[in-house]
């Protein structure tokens, strides 16, 4: 049996990048997970997690562990508390953003389906992504004009 614990402060990536400070742990993979992923997030006074985005192929739910986070969400803008849940689910209508207006880090563990392939869309800045079954980027591109199915094929 493998543990991890959300008040701990065991790291697996730092971002730095001004507006979008914050630190993940890869909760996942640390306890063995296969068919559902958790990461847990401390994000930075001010700062966002993530680009406003939906996954076409994944569900997730947000778990807020401390703090009070903004999310934005297709029905606006709500402050969370902790120990409240939220599910986003696939398509538009699940897309999200987690904001963090206080004087003091806050952390959410985010849950996630593990299905792949998937497709994330990105609104604020039009952006698609698409990752193979294996996780791997196929594309990360802003859409250009659409093709005739043939175009290109002899």
């Amino acid at each position: 049996m493998k543990v991890f614990n959300l008040h701990a402060d065991e790291w697996d990536r730092v971002e730095e990048r001004a507006g979008w400070r914050s630190k993940d742990a890869w909760v996942g993979a640390r306890i063995g997970g296969e068919l559902i992923g958790g990461s847990l997030y401390e994000l930075e006074p001010g700062d966002r997690l993530w680009p406003y985005h939906t996954h076409h192929a994944n569900e997730e739910w947000l778990l807020v562990v401390r703090g009070r986070p903004t999310l934005r969400s297709p029905d606006g803008e709500h402050e969370l508390k902790e120990g409240d849940v939220v599910c986003f689910s696939r398509g538009k209508e699940g897309a999200h953003q987690v904001r963090n207006d206080t004087d003091s880090p806050l952390r959410v563990l985010m849950l996630s389906t593990l299905i792949a392939p998937d497709i994330v869309e990105y609104f604020d800045s039009g952006k698609i992504g698409a990752r193979s079954v294996k996780g791997e980027r196929i594309l990360l591109s802003r859409p250009g004009p659409e093709l005739d199915y043939w175009d290109g094929e002899s």
